[in-house]
């Protein structure tokens, strides 16, 4: 087997076509038939099968498409690693974010670390939680800013950096003199804007809802990015929990309200977060940079050691 191989396999395995593949990998569709074929031949058993026009796992691909994510990640940290090694400042930055942290957080630290480090390439990838933390554990990321992490005795918390999940609206509602309960009673009848499944806030979300709504529930929209849940709410579309981060400017200039809502703020943390062992120099510096800047602030327990400071 080759690692053409095995990229062609992964390409149909995401997409789930061969025209699909070969448009990802920018070769034809022939040579994405051939390496698979090849490969399912070398295996002695099948990858993938015919379905309609496109192709589907079979059981054994799906265990192998998983196990070789893993592998070609840990291939590109090696080769990450050994780069940065030799010269951290023209090394590569691998980090991932959730949606919030990397419209709201990461622009701003990548920028005052560009400016100190200005040869460093950076791969940014933004998502919601799920898929960013499937980044990191196919080592396909050395860095990532999430939630609370899914296992902390695999992964090292290196930075944390307190936020509030809060509810905002377009304007203050009137709730006369039973305020809380005529409040709690006009949450649970307006409609809430809802990030896609998958995200950490969309789950926090449903568990309010689940607090304010005993009897019925709530109509709801789901928007895919908080920008779309933003301009939605100042439209009058709904409500939403939304970190305050995401939407400080707005509540600065009056666009939005919060809402104190039963519960609110739900006080969060964002975790630099990283898979155990030795980080990549250039992975190293950048989480000295943002410790230095105060953007992130050492964990709690010394469970998680301080990355390695380099020259």
């Amino acid at each position: 087997m080759t690692l053409t191989q095995l990229r062609a396999f992964l390409a149909i395995a995401d997409v789930g076509t061969v025209h699909g593949a070969a448009e990802q990998l920018f070769v034809t569709q022939s040579a994405v038939s051939s390496a698979v074929i090849a490969l399912q031949r070398s295996l002695g058993f099948n990858l993938v099968s015919r379905e309609g026009r496109g192709v589907r796992l079979t059981e054994a691909g799906l265990v192998y498409a998983d196990y070789i994510r893993r592998i070609l990640g840990l291939l590109d940290e090696a080769n990450t690693v050994a780069a940065a090694e030799a010269d951290p400042e023209h090394g590569s930055l691998r980090i991932a974010a959730t949606t919030t942290a990397g419209e709201q957080i990461l622009p701003h630290l990548l920028t005052s670390f560009r400016f100190r480090h200005p040869q460093v390439g950076i791969r940014l990838e933004v998502g919601n939680r799920e898929r960013v933390r499937a980044l990191l554990h196919r080592r396909e990321v050395d860095l990532l800013l999430s939630g609370r992490p899914a296992d902390q005795r695999d992964q090292r918390v290196l930075g944390v950096r307190p936020h509030e999940l809060i509810v905002v609206a377009p304007d203050m509602p009137t709730t006369g003199n039973a305020g809380a309960q005529n409040l709690a009673r006009w949450l649970a009848g307006q409609p809430w804007m809802l990030r896609e499944p998958g995200s950490g806030t969309r789950e926090a979300t449903e568990t309010l809802l689940t607090g304010l709504t005993s009897r019925f529930a709530p109509r709801t929209l789901t928007v895919g990015s908080n920008a779309a849940i933003r301009e939605s709410v100042i439209a009058g579309l709904g409500v939403t929990l939304i970190s305050r981060d995401a939407v400080a400017r707005e509540l600065e200039e009056g666009r939005l309200v919060e809402v104190p809502a039963p519960g609110t703020p739900l006080p969060r943390d964002w975790y630099l977060i990283a898979n155990p062992g030795r980080l990549p120099a250039t992975a190293s510096t950048f989480v000295s940079h943002a410790l230095a800047m105060r953007e992130l602030k050492p964990p709690p327990t010394s469970s998680a050691p301080a990355p390695e400071r380099r020259g």
